[in-house]
């Protein structure tokens, strides 16, 4: 079990999805996506594998949550800074967090 304590250093924040590029190097398919996480963040770039349920042009300009203070992980040539959430179907397609209304990038999930 998870303590609370521990709990509260997970640190899930909303942000908005500026860039979607394919990531052909990847092992399973995924995206590069540039996410805006407001001023105190700026811009964080990770790699998803949403490829089964969402298209580049649907991903830009959609917020959604993310943790944020997991250490930065590399992948291939790629360097991942955040982790995006979402639930795992059970064929394996993944939906993506997200809040229900347009809220401020950055904003700390509680």
């Amino acid at each position: 079990m998870l303590s609370w304590e521990e709990f509260e250093k997970v640190e899930m924040r909303v942000g908005t999805i500026l860039k979607a590029d394919d990531f052909p190097e990847a092992r399973k398919p995924a995206y590069q996506l540039h996410i805006d996480f407001g001023e105190s963040l700026g811009i964080l770039k990770t790699s998803a594998q949403i490829t089964q349920r969402y298209t580049k042009e649907e991903l830009v300009g959609r917020q959604i949550v993310a943790v944020v203070n997991f250490p930065k992980k590399q992948i291939g040539k790629f360097m991942s800074e955040c982790l995006v959430l979402g639930a795992v179907g059970e064929n394996g397609e993944v939906i993506l967090l997200h809040p229900d209304f347009i809220v401020k990038n950055g904003l700390r999930i509680a």
